[in-house]
């Protein structure tokens, strides 16, 4: 490792590092600020609000990795080339890929953290967090049934509660139920209370009515009640077994996805989701090699220009933004379609082979030239 790979290398690293920093800073405070009400208004205990944040941060870390690396980068090259490093570098004979090779090695250290947070920090702090937030929903289900908003429970459930008396009972319910797919439920009452049961938080509706519309049918089904129970359906106190999304599994689990069971996938729609998550952990690191790539072509190869390279870095940021978005596209497409999950590997591939193409056919070209003008053949023995 010479000094000129060293130097290069620390102007990536530090900036790098606080970048990153920065970055995962404003994630962690912007995540927070989603449980804040939880802590203020409604008694969640505060270390709760951090430790949820800090859960949720490594979903994004290998979304903003490379384009942080690929930030790092043209800024780096862009102030060695104002100081004229490069130009002094490229004078003592360093070839482009000499130049470009602490960027390499630094984009080799990104994907390999990419890998790992992918692997295994995501989906171990995701599976954290759901659980943590099934936790809280058991122990503290009260605060997530605010009055005056439609509350999410879960994907399948919303309740409104129009005003929480004093003592705690609920005024003027209405639940929206889809957990039984094609055959959604409505229901409303005047008044309800939120209980806990040894199987979990349980609703008790008092004087309304339960609407049902059958799939494949216009009929509406109406059944007036005095007295009914709603199951939450949180968390399972008996077995603690929960369903498993897909973002809290493990790559062995999202290859291996049971096709019948109550915890498995029950269709092709549900298995190519696990297969498009899959397969989006193993594509999405190489995209910081591709990003590095294309700064560094677009920065190391061309004709030297004094007025600097804002063309340059205007053009490769555009496309690296094209590749970022079509990288998210594709990951949405592949739950839908498998014939989409090739293009996941071979958007990023593709540009890691033409950037490499550009920075070895620059020094090609530089090769031939200058036997082309005359100069000397380093082959030949003098006279």
């Amino acid at each position: 490792m010479n000094c000129m790979f060293r130097y290069m290398l620390r102007q990536l690293l530090w900036p790098l590092f606080f970048a990153v920093l920065v970055v995962s800073g404003i994630i962690w405070m912007s995540q927070s600020l989603r449980f804040v009400d939880l802590v203020l208004n409604r008694g969640l205990p505060a270390y709760n609000m951090f430790y949820l944040a800090f859960l949720v941060l490594p979903m994004f870390t290998s979304v903003f990795l490379p384009i942080i690396l690929f930030g790092v980068v043209v800024f780096a090259y862009t102030k060695m080339h104002q100081d004229s490093e490069l130009v002094v570098w490229r004078g003592c004979g360093k070839g482009p890929m000499s130049l470009a090779a602490p960027a390499l090695a630094a984009a080799t250290l990104v994907m390999a953290l990419c890998y790992a947070v992918n692997l295994y920090y995501m989906p171990a702090a995701y599976r954290e967090f759901k659980d943590l937030q099934a936790s809280i929903r058991e122990n503290y289900s009260d605060i997530f049934l605010r009055e005056g908003t439609f509350n999410e429970v879960g994907s399948t459930l919303t309740i409104y509660v129009r005003e929480r008396a004093p003592n705690g009972e609920l005024l003027g319910l209405l639940v929206h139920d889809r957990r039984k797919g094609g055959n959604p439920v409505t229901m409303m009452a005047e008044r309800g209370a939120l209980v806990r049961t040894e199987f979990g938080p349980r609703v008790v509706m008092v004087k309304g009515n339960r609407q049902t519309i059958k799939k494949n049918e216009d009929k509406l089904s109406i059944l007036f009640f005095d007295r009914y129970t709603l199951d939450l359906g949180t968390f399972s106190a008996r077995s603690g077994e929960r369903w498993r999304q897909p973002r809290e599994r493990y790559l062995h689990q999202l290859f291996s996805i049971k096709t019948t069971g109550r915890y498995g996938a029950s269709d092709w729609q549900k298995r190519r989701q696990f297969y498009a998550e899959g397969h989006q952990r193993i594509a999405t690191p190489l995209l910081a090699m591709a990003f590095a790539l294309m700064a560094l072509a677009a920065l190391l190869t061309g004709d030297f220009n004094r007025r600097g390279l804002a063309l340059r870095i205007t053009v490769v940021t555009g496309a690296m933004l094209i590749v970022q978005s079509l990288s998210i596209m594709l990951y949405h497409l592949a739950g839908n379609t498998m014939v989409a999950v090739p293009f996941m590997y071979l958007l990023p591939v593709a540009g890691i082979g033409v950037s490499l193409w550009l920075l070895t056919r620059r020094r090609r070209r530089h090769g031939s030239s200058s036997l082309d003008r005359g100069g000397a053949d380093p082959t030949r023995a003098n006279p």
